[in-house]
């Protein structure tokens, strides 16, 4: 079975609450379930993380080894965070970059990210329904392979 970490970053464990017109009104937990549901459609499983402290998740990312690929919404750490590509990329496995909003429509030092460029591939500006695009996109190119 195709095993899949959801990584959360900083600040997501506000969504629903924060920033609503920008982020939508769906909690993390709200698609958590979405994304625990679809994984059980596509015959993946998937374990769902997130922390507001970058240490944390480079740890977490360190000990997956097990997985067969990452579904990262890497909230501002996507756009200074060197140690989060290093980690990612130190892994060798394949992962998605997610954003709720449309990074492109938004301030411009959120144009890019330092993920982007060795993503297998990234969606943004569909709010939750990102993570299901992107997850279904993951598992896809995993078993492509």
């Amino acid at each position: 079975m195709t095993q899949i970490l959801v990584v959360h970053g900083p600040n997501l464990n506000l969504l629903g609450s924060r920033e609503p017109e920008l982020y939508g009104s769906s909690s993390l937990a709200d698609t958590d379930r979405a994304l625990v549901q679809l994984a059980g459609e596509l015959g993946a499983e998937i374990d769902c993380f997130q922390s507001n402290h970058e240490g944390e998740i480079l740890d977490r990312i360190h000990e997956s080894l097990h997985v067969d690929g990452f579904l990262v919404n890497p909230g501002g750490l996507g756009h200074s965070s060197v140690c989060l590509r290093d980690a990612l990329l130190g892994v060798n496995r394949p992962f998605v970059e997610v954003h709720c909003t449309n990074i492109h429509a938004r301030e411009e030092f959120r144009h890019r990210t330092l993920l982007s460029d060795v993503a297998a591939g990234v969606v943004s500006g569909f709010g939750w329904r990102s993570y299901l695009l992107g997850l279904r996109g993951l598992v896809d190119l995993i078993r492509a392979a």
